[in-house]
């Protein structure tokens, strides 16, 4: 009965969503929807009844999506990526939702106001957006401030990266700049994510190469933590690059990586839209079947010892079971929810419970990589 009832909750808040809302939001700039939903978000977050209401509205929990990985339980495997909640702001109200984790920043060493807008675009033929953002945040002083005394029901993740400047584009400024973000946050949330891909920044992505992710690992290892902390990555590199970070991971015994970051490509089928902005990264449904290459490669080599977040192109349980098949333990989403709305993270969670019933598994970890164990 219960499950019944969720999946009429669901269809009803998916068709007022997808046939009224969403209609009227994508008339307006996609960067004002999204200011306006963190200041909802961040008021409803505020009140006990609020938190109740939306909880009643959109979670869902099973006991077959529990795991605990690192040593962190995690209600159900599908939480926020770093990206929408880049201020910390909304970690009162996202539990409600029906999050399993929540990753906020990406944060950086010094406050950043990001790139010029527009910033932000619709692929509404694609189900994607383009993100210029720049790692615009209030910066780690900050938000560590904003975060220091507070606690999470949900397991929290921090993104650190470095400060889109200039100044930041030498590899020692630019390792000195993460070190600051990571000092000031290392406390805080139950793991930390080393976002070395932001495709939006000076300089570009560097840490990519071997020479200066060893430099940087090194300087960060130097700093006292316990917390499990994992690399976020680029779609786009090459078997190569995904070797040197592999062996680096190992040496500087990281939990494991988030595949992944946004796609500065343009060369897909699947993009249909005309007047694609040469600038900025793309999400959305292109990014699956990158995400998904990259996440069955990552663990073949790896051999299932490191933990994955997949993230990239999920809009339904079916999408969701696929990378936690190719070796995803954990998922992260951002631009599904913004096209199918809130309650596609109970639609996906329900949905796996059904998935993993029809092929006989008891839980998430026990689906976590067969299809690339079985190649």
């Amino acid at each position: 009965m219960r499950e019944t009832f969720v999946r009429a909750r669901n269809a009803l808040l998916r068709t007022l969503y997808t046939s009224l809302l969403k209609k009227v939001l994508f008339l307006m700039d996609p960067e004002q929807v999204h200011d306006d939903s963190i200041t909802v978000g961040k008021f409803l977050g505020k009140c006990e009844f609020t938190k109740h209401l939306i909880s009643s509205m959109f979670n869902y929990r099973h006991p077959s999506l529990c795991q605990t990985i690192a040593g962190i339980t995690f209600p159900n495997p599908l939480g926020l990526a770093a990206g929408f909640d880049k201020n910390a702001l909304l970690t009162d109200i996202l539990p409600s939702v029906g999050f399993g984790h929540m990753e906020v920043g990406s944060i950086t060493g010094e406050p950043c106001s990001g790139n010029p807008k527009p910033r932000l675009w619709r692929l509404p033929q694609s189900r994607g957006l383009v993100v210029h953002f720049g790692l615009k945040n209030d910066g780690c002083i900050v938000i560590a401030k904003r975060l220091r005394h507070k606690t999470f029901s949900i397991p929290l993740g921090v993104s650190i990266a470095k400060t889109n400047s200039e100044k930041t584009v030498p590899t020692q400024a630019g390792i000195d700049d993460y070190i600051k973000a990571y000092t000031h946050l290392k406390d805080i949330g139950d793991y930390i994510t080393i976002n070395i891909s932001c495709p939006n920044a000076f300089g570009g992505e560097p840490f990519t190469e071997k020479h200066k992710l060893d430099r940087l690992l090194k300087a960060i290892r130097k700093i006292p933590s316990s917390k499990p902390h994992f690399l976020k990555m680029s779609p786009d590199l090459t078997h190569q690059q995904l070797d040197d970070i592999i062996r680096l991971a190992k040496k500087y015994d990281l939990t494991g990586f988030i595949s992944s970051n946004l796609t500065k490509k343009r060369n897909f089928s699947t993009l249909l839209d005309e007047n694609i902005p040469p600038k900025g990264g793309i999400s959305g449904k292109v990014m699956n079947e990158l995400s998904n290459r990259q996440i069955e490669y990552l663990y073949h080599r790896t051999k299932g010892k490191k933990i994955i977040i997949g993230c990239g192109g999920i809009f339904t349980a079916e999408d969701a079971y696929e990378k936690i098949q190719l070796g995803a333990s954990l998922l992260q989403m951002i631009t599904g929810m913004i096209f199918e709305g809130p309650q596609v993270i109970s639609q996906i969670n329900q949905g796996l419970v059904r998935l993993l019933k029809k092929d006989g598994f008891s839980t998430i970890s026990d689906a976590v990589g067969v299809r690339s164990r079985n190649r």
